[in-house]
């Protein structure tokens, strides 16, 4: 019997091509099918890195993967190991490659990974927001409607939140950010990260929708700070309490408190909830 070949899920550059991993070239002009999300631009990248790409190239694109499935499938049962790219970063992130994976596994063929760039990491990493925990959103709604709920969805989320978008709809989207979030929610534009012309824009919500209004090129990664969490008013009025309790004058200890709870209300409403706590 025939031992089984793998599928493996190659990282590509994200616009340098010398950031490709040796395991890459190696690869490229190794294995005996590439299955590509555009053929032209894997066979692009091959030339720029001055790689001979040996085996069989064939397209691996949202629409054709499922019909794809079946033959890529028999060729790894008979030996062959496939390479799957997509057009920048990590197959499957966003990109083809999911349907593929989930067929081999549930197939007992091997799958392996050459790690290497992806837009998501590499946008969270020069964000400056926090990074232990963070949320992958894909693209955001191309629609009004569904964008609206879409950032409901995210108006208590606590953890750092990535997500691409289209330049020609990246003003719209982040005006609706603002007004689902508010206008000082923190976020960063990560605009042809790691190409020549890179720029990454930190500020407010509000900031950011008045820079890309006057229109966005390139490829566009967004990061969004996450929702600060707010104590609930009895809380707080208890926390005002213990401090009142230790000698601390209202005042004073709503003003300590407030500052603690970034988001909580102002030291005059929490003031007078402690007033109103006593009737």
């Amino acid at each position: 019997m025939t031992n089984p070949g793998r599928l493996l899920l190659g990282a590509t550059p994200l616009g340098l091509p010398t950031d490709a991993s040796a395991r890459l070239i190696t690869a490229l002009s190794s294995v005996d099918i590439v299955a590509a999300e555009d053929t032209r631009r894997v066979r692009t990248l091959a030339q720029a890195l001055e790689v001979r790409i040996a085996g069989k190239v064939v397209s691996l694109f949202d629409q054709n993967e499922a019909t794809r499935i079946p033959g890529l499938l028999d060729a790894i049962r008979s030996g062959a190991t496939v390479l799957v790219v997509s057009d920048a970063g990590m197959p499957l992130i966003n990109d083809p490659g999911y349907r593929l994976v989930s067929a081999c596994v549930d197939a007992g063929l091997p799958v392996s990974c050459l790690p290497g760039p992806s837009a998501v990491t590499t946008a969270l990493a020069v964000s400056g927001l926090p990074s232990d925990r963070f949320c992958f959103e894909g693209f955001a709604p191309r629609k009004h409607a569904a964008r609206v709920s879409w950032f409901a969805a995210l108006a208590a989320e606590p953890r750092t939140c990535v997500f691409f978008e289209s330049p020609r709809r990246l003003a719209v989207t982040l005006r609706d950010a603002a007004e689902a979030l508010g206008g000082q929610r923190r976020a960063v534009v990560c605009r042809e990260l790691t190409k020549t012309h890179e720029e990454i824009v930190r500020g407010s919500l509000s900031e950011l929708v008045d820079w890309a209004e006057d229109g966005v090129l390139g490829e566009i990664t967004v990061v969004l700070a996450g929702a600060v969490p707010q104590a609930d008013e009895a809380t707080l009025v208890a926390e005002v309490t213990a401090l009142v309790d230790e000698g601390m004058r209202v005042k004073d200890a709503c003003a300590q408190v407030v500052a603690a709870h970034p988001g909580s209300p102002s030291r005059r409403e929490l003031y007078d909830a402690v007033l109103r706590s006593r009737e």
